[in-house]
C-alpha cells in the first residue's frame, strides 16, 4: 500500500477518492505568509460588499429578481432574513494574479470543500511538517454553526432546548459525510443525521423526523435551495415548496438560511459591477476601490466582450462544478463544451481571468495543474481556504491540494 493510501485510510468517511479516482492529493504546497494575509483580506473585503448589496436586493422589485435569475418559486422566500449573517458558511472563488486576487464567484447556499480544509488539510500539514493555515478554524466553525441555531432559536421564537436535524442525500458521501462532519464539530446535545428522504413534510404543521418527532432546526448545507423547491414527493406533493413555506410561517428554522441564497446567484456579481462602473453613490469610495481590485467585470449579457473582443466566461447563475461553463471570444466558444446539466438557467457572462498552474505530485507521477483558491467566509469573518488543482475550469475532477505555510 503507498504511503498516500496509508495516510487516507486513517481519516474514517472520508472521501479520498471520488468517481474511482484519486482526489485528495497527499502533497502540501506551500504558500507564503503574505499570501494567507492577503487571502484572507480578500475574503472579509469581498463579503462586505455581497453583505452591502444585501438589502437592496430583498427588497428589489420582483422584475429585477427575475432579471436576476431567481426561480419564480423562490422569490418570496428571498425577503427572509433570520439571523444576523447573510450566510453561516460561505465559500468564495479567488483567483491569483500579479497584484493579487480576483473573485471569480461566491458560493454563500451549498458550499462544499469543508471537510478539506478544516480538518484534513492540517492533518496533512502535520504530516509533512508545515504550518497549517486554518489551525483553529474548525474549533471556531463549530462555534459559529451553534451561534446561528441560536439565532435560528430566535428567530422562530423558541423557548426550549432545540432538536437539530443535519440533512442530505444518504447514497452521496461527500454530502453525507460533510454533514456529519459539521454534525460531529457542532457538539450539540440533541442532534441527529437524518437522510433527505426520511424528513416528513406536514402541511401546515412542521416537519418531523423518521419516527415523528418534530423537529426545530433543519440544516441542509448541500441541497440546494434552487433544487429543493422543485421537489416533489411521489405523489406530486410540493414537499420543497411546503418546506420553505414551514420556513416562512416560522414552524421550523433553516440553515444555511435563504439570505444566504440571495447571494448565490452569480447575477449577483453582474449587479455588483454594473453599479460599480456607473460609479453608483450606494457603495462608499472605499467599497468602488474594493471592487475594482478583486472583483472582474461580470454582465447579464455578451455584448461589451464582444465589442472588446476580450475573452470571456459565460455561466450559469446557478450551477457548479465548472458545469456548463464556456470560454468565449467574439461570441464564439473556444474549445470544447462542457457539460450541459444548468442550461435552463440565465448566464452571466465575465471577464476570463486565467488560472496559474502549478506543479501537483499525484499517485501518478508530477503534473501540471491550475489552481484555484477557495476561501470560506464564516458567520462574516474569514475562515479557512486551501486549494483545487485541475483544468482551467474547475470541475469535479479537480484534485484537493493541501496548502502549508513557509518559514512558520
Amino acid at each position: 500500500m503507498s504511503s498516500r493510501d496509508l495516510f487516507y485510510q486513517e481519516i474514517p468517511a472520508f472521501w479520498d477518492r471520488l468517481y474511482g479516482e484519486e482526489y485528495a492529493l497527499y502533497d502540501c504546497y506551500l504558500l507564503e505568509a503574505g499570501q494567507v494575509a492577503e487571502i484572507r483580506t480578500a475574503t472579509e473585503a469581498a463579503y462586505r460588499i455581497f453583505a452591502k448589496i444585501a438589502p437592496l436586493l430583498r427588497n428589489a422589485p420582483v422584475e429585477t429578481l427575475h432579471e436576476l435569475g431567481f426561480p419564480v418559486k423562490a422569490v418570496p422566500f428571498l425577503q427572509m432574513k433570520t439571523i444576523p449573517y447573510e450566510t453561516v458558511i460561505g465559500r468564495f472563488d479567488f483567483v491569483q494574479v500579479k497584484d493579487g486576487f480576483k473573485l471569480l464567484e461566491f458560493n454563500a447556499d451549498t458550499p462544499t470543500f469543508i471537510r478539506e480544509l478544516f480538518e484534513v488539510n492540517g492533518r496533512v500539514c502535520r504530516s509533512f511538517a508545515a504550518a497549517d493555515p486554518n489551525e483553529g478554524e474548525e474549533e471556531r466553525l463549530g462555534r459559529a454553526i451553534r451561534n446561528s441555531i441560536y439565532h435560528s432559536m430566535t428567530s422562530i421564537a423558541l423557548e426550549r432546548h432545540p432538536y437539530v436535524v443535519f440533512t442530505a442525500h444518504a447514497d452521496d458521501i461527500e454530502d453525507r459525510e460533510t454533514m456529519n462532519y459539521l454534525l460531529k464539530i457542532t457538539q450539540l446535545k440533541d442532534a441527529a443525521f437524518v437522510a433527505l428522504d426520511h424528513l416528513q413534510i406536514v402541511e401546515g404543521v412542521g416537519v418531523f423526523d423518521q419516527a415523528g418527532r418534530r423537529i426545530d432546526v433543519v440544516y441542509r448545507h448541500t441541497y440546494p435551495l434552487e433544487a429543493l423547491i422543485d421537489d416533489e414527493a411521489d405523489d406530486r406533493f410540493p414537499i420543497g415548496l411546503e418546506f420553505m413555506n414551514l420556513v416562512r410561517e416560522k414552524k421550523v428554522a433553516m440553515l444555511n438560511p435563504a439570505s444566504a441564497f440571495l447571494l448565490q446567484s452569480k447575477a449577483v456579481l453582474a449587479a455588483i459591477w454594473g453599479m460599480h462602473e456607473q460609479q453608483s453613490p450606494y457603495f462608499t469610495a472605499a467599497e468602488h476601490r474594493t471592487i475594482s481590485r478583486y472583483f472582474l467585470p461580470t454582465y447579464l449579457d455578451e455584448e461589451p466582450f464582444i465589442e472588446s473582443g476580450e475573452r470571456y466566461v459565460a455561466k450559469p447563475v446557478f450551477g457548479r462544478e465548472g458545469d456548463t461553463v464556456e470560454i468565449k471570444q467574439h461570441g464564439k466558444l473556444l474549445g470544447e463544451k462542457q457539460a450541459a446539466s444548468y442550461e435552463h438557467y440565465e448566464k452571466v457572462y465575465q471577464a476570463f481571468c486565467q488560472l496559474p498552474s502549478g506543479t501537483i505530485r499525484t499517485e501518478k507521477g508530477e503534473k501540471q495543474a491550475h489552481l484555484l483558491f477557495g476561501s470560506f467566509i464564516v458567520n462574516g469573518k474569514a475562515s479557512a481556504f486551501g486549494i483545487r488543482a485541475g483544468a482551467q475550469i474547475t470541475d469535479n475532477l479537480a484534485y484537493f491540494l493541501p496548502c502549508g505555510v513557509k518559514g512558520v
